[in-house]
């Protein structure tokens, strides 16, 4: 499993359930290397997708607890980490997994990731949630930097780190 998201300099990701952010590039690079891939999300990210409706060309699960919430078609539902972990186990390859949010999937998931593709953005965009700081993590280093780009007025990074520690799935949790 992997998850990828933009991050502001302090860590942020969002702010009123939206993106800091809107950049194509960062966009583009978003679609290429999730699309026909599974990604995972909390439900308040799926309601912050266009029209509340899954990804297309994406397998998406749904991590929450709501005990009334109802997917759209094409939604699968995990209510647990033993739930996750039970419909990932065994499939042929985990690198096509991605977590796109929010911080607290992110953060709940951090562990079992072996990548994280970080767009990193050098502005503050004044967020409301934040996810750990993996330059502050010793389990995690950058193993590739890639371009900086200039767009509205910002300029971005795309870095992508390496968890040199990945817990196991176990779907007993």
């Amino acid at each position: 499993m992997n998850y990828i998201v933009a991050v502001d300099e302090k860590w942020g990701i969002g702010k009123q359930n939206d993106l800091l952010f809107s950049l194509k590039g960062d966009m583009a690079f978003f679609r290429e290397t999730t699309r026909g891939k599974t990604v995972v999300m909390g439900d308040r990210t799926l309601a912050s997708l266009p029209g509340g409706r899954p990804l297309k060309g994406r397998d998406n699960i749904v991590m929450t607890l709501l005990p009334d919430f109802v997917p759209p078609e094409g939604v699968t539902v995990c209510r647990s980490l033993g739930d996750l972990f039970a419909l990932l186990t065994g499939r042929e390859n985990d690198d096509d997994v991605f977590v796109i949010g929010g911080a607290t999937i992110y953060n709940l998931l951090q562990p079992y990731c072996r990548y994280a593709y970080i767009t990193k953005v050098q502005a503050d965009g004044e967020a409301e949630v934040f996810i750990r700081n993996l330059d502050e993590d010793p389990a995690w280093r950058v193993c590739h930097t890639g371009e900086t780009l200039c767009e509205n007025g910002l300029t971005y990074t795309f870095y992508t780190y390496e968890n040199t520690a990945v817990k196991p799935y176990d779907p007993a949790q």
